[in-house]
């Protein structure tokens, strides 16, 4: 439990009573935790907290949403791009169950949110009350940790113990449920000044020894390869990352959580690695002698075949949680902490030395080797707009400077390949879970901490349906959001593994009935603007990203195109398909 002590006032505009209502400790305890905005939908167990929320706007903001989960998706946008926890407030039964999508999507992609679900009444619980729903059980499975408030006296406390656990080790997602009756009861205003959670400790580097060691295989390795994943960027550790690679002149590849940890233009960044990742990349993995793998946990859209991933190398892991290791790959080596720590006192026990370069030249000849040999690459000679084209002139026109959220499928991938990402937390996408409809909430959760910067939901036409109510919150709220909807009229993932792999036999991919986007935008009081040849697409996308408020350009691309390179299901690099 935490340390707990009283306080009379808070940083908001008003002393905190020394009791209230549990909805107003909870909006206190909200503002401790330096909490400014909520993304959320109300319902009748959560009223109490809206009432309080009436009387805190100018320490809370809160952004109505038009679905729950897009409440969280905004959350992870929030978080993702900012570093801070995001929040999101439903209420009881199918508010809590429409929020689901993202709490899992946040727990495979390790982002920092506290959930907070209203419960019916103590009294009513297990007795199939009006939209109850057990919030605990359903979520035990996708949270860090998940809380049942029974009294308003814990309110406070359960919020600092949520934040922690939230933001710190492995970040994910927290569920704080609490009953109705629990929000309109008298507490005591008690805040702790801090956390003591026996079963909770995240770790904290001390292997010295180890550190030695993978200073000395980084030294003494003559094929190595750095394999980066979100950890890096949660940890906030890429100039620390960037300080370790250019001292020994080592290549790096990001996984697609990854992308920016490095940004795309160094020139010891190979790009993406995986199954649409880079040929020089992957080719690099399957030779190296020396894997340095930070913050990264072997997905499989990674390894590919386990067996023949990396066959050849001493493979050194660092991550947070100890549970990533060993569980996909083998680790020669392993380092328990966090990034931005490791790689920190990594630092010193390396040489400097005038030329690094020249030390590896042999491995960096053949790595070039193989980018000219297989560089990314498509036929563009079609009056028809190819989305590989679409995400070319979309990193030009935005000089690679853009906060970029994505849906998942082929233009998540197109978008990995051809984008520019200068910084880890400009590129938010859905990794581990694949949740479609999750770019545009996120995208104007991004907006809405970053209202002066570019932010682009860059979408699927299937995606978008999914969640594109969201666009009356973008207007609502006067953002700057702009979406391009990369139209191919199909499920294109899904239609390409068919095509490939199922000898064409097309089963509900087709998405050819489908609304006129230009006019949903406009029904929506957003601006709509089409592109369907090759001659328009330059002129929308600059007139697109130029108009104020919110847009939504739709580009209509080929159907038939592949996303390649790419590893089948099961197989290893040596099985990449070029195109």
């Amino acid at each position: 439990m935490a340390t707990a002590t009283s306080t009379s006032s808070t940083p908001g505009a008003s002393a905190t009573p020394a009791t209230a209502i549990g909805a107003r400790l909870l909006c206190e305890a909200l503002v401790r935790e330096g909490v400014d905005t909520i993304f959320g939908y109300p319902g009748g167990a959560v009223l109490p907290i809206y009432d309080e929320l009436t009387k805190m706007e100018r320490e809370l903001r809160h952004i109505l949403v038009r679905h729950e989960q897009g409440a969280v998706h905004m959350a992870e946008g929030y978080a993702r791009s900012t570093g801070k926890c995001g929040v999101a407030l439903v209420t009881s039964g199918p508010g809590a169950t429409n929020a689901i999508t993202g709490i899992a999507n946040a727990m495979m992609d390790s982002t920092p949110l506290v959930v907070i679900s209203g419960q019916v009444p103590r009294a009513l619980l297990g007795s199939d009350a009006f939209q109850e729903t057990d919030m605990i059980g359903l979520t035990r499975s996708c949270t860090k940790e998940s809380f049942a408030v029974m009294s308003a006296a814990d309110i406070a406390v359960t919020v600092r113990e949520a934040f922690h656990i939230a933001t710190t080790g492995r970040p994910g997602p927290v569920v704080i449920d609490i009953p109705k009756d629990v929000c309109q009861e008298q507490g005591p205003w008690v805040f702790p000044r801090t956390v003591h959670l026996p079963g909770y400790r995240p770790p904290v580097f001390r292997d010295q020894e180890g550190l030695r060691k993978a200073a000395e295989l980084l030294v003494n390795a003559q094929r190595p390869v750095v394999y980066l994943g979100g950890g890096v960027v949660h940890s906030g550790a890429a100039p620390e990352l960037a300080a370790v690679i250019e001292r020994l002149h080592l290549p790096a590849t990001p996984t697609l959580m990854g992308l920016g940890a490095v940004p795309a233009g160094h020139p010891l960044c190979l790009g993406m690695l995986g199954m649409h990742g880079a040929y020089a990349a992957n080719k690099a993995v399957s030779e190296c002698d020396v894997l340095f793998a930070v913050g990264a946990r072997f997905d499989d859209r990674v390894t590919g075949k386990v067996s023949a991933f990396a066959p050849r190398a001493t493979i050194v892991h660092i991550d947070i949680d100890s549970s990533s290791f060993h569980k996909n790959v083998r680790a020669d080596l392993t380092l328990l902490g966090d990034v931005h720590t490791v790689l920190a006192e990594l630092l010193p026990l390396l040489p400097k030395v005038e030329h690094p370069e020249h030390r590896l030249e042999p491995w960096w000849n053949q790595i070039r080797e193989w980018q000219a040999f297989a560089p990314f690459r498509y036929d563009d000679h079609s009056e028809e707009i190819k989305p590989q084209r679409l995400c070319q002139e979309f990193n030009r026109l935005t000089k690679g400077e853009a906060i970029v959220a994505t849906d998942v499928g082929q233009h998540q991938m197109w978008l990995a390949q051809y984008y520019q990402f200068r910084d880890g937390r400009q590129s938010i996408t859905s990794g581990g879970l694949g949740t479609m409809g999750f770019g545009m909430p996120a995208a104007l959760g991004a907006q809405i901490a970053f209202p002066d910067r570019q932010v682009v939901a860059f979408v699927g036409d299937g995606g978008f349906q999914m969640t594109c109510q969201e666009l009356t919150t973008a207007v609502a709220y006067q953002t700057n959001l702009k979406i391009i909807i990369m139209n191919n009229r199909s499920l294109g993932m899904v239609r390409q593994w068919q095509k490939l792999f199922y000898d064409k036999r097309f089963i509900a991919v087709d998405l050819t009935q489908a609304p006129d986007f230009v006019k949903l935008a406009e029904a929506y009081g957003a601006t709509g603007l089409r592109a369907t040849h090759a001659s328009e697409l330059v002129p929308v996308l600059e007139k697109g990203l130029a108009t104020p408020g919110v847009v939504v350009m739709e580009i209509v691309v080929t159907t038939d195109e592949s996303v390649f390179p790419m590893i089948p299901a099961g197989g290893a690099a040596a099985d990449m398909v070029l195109g």
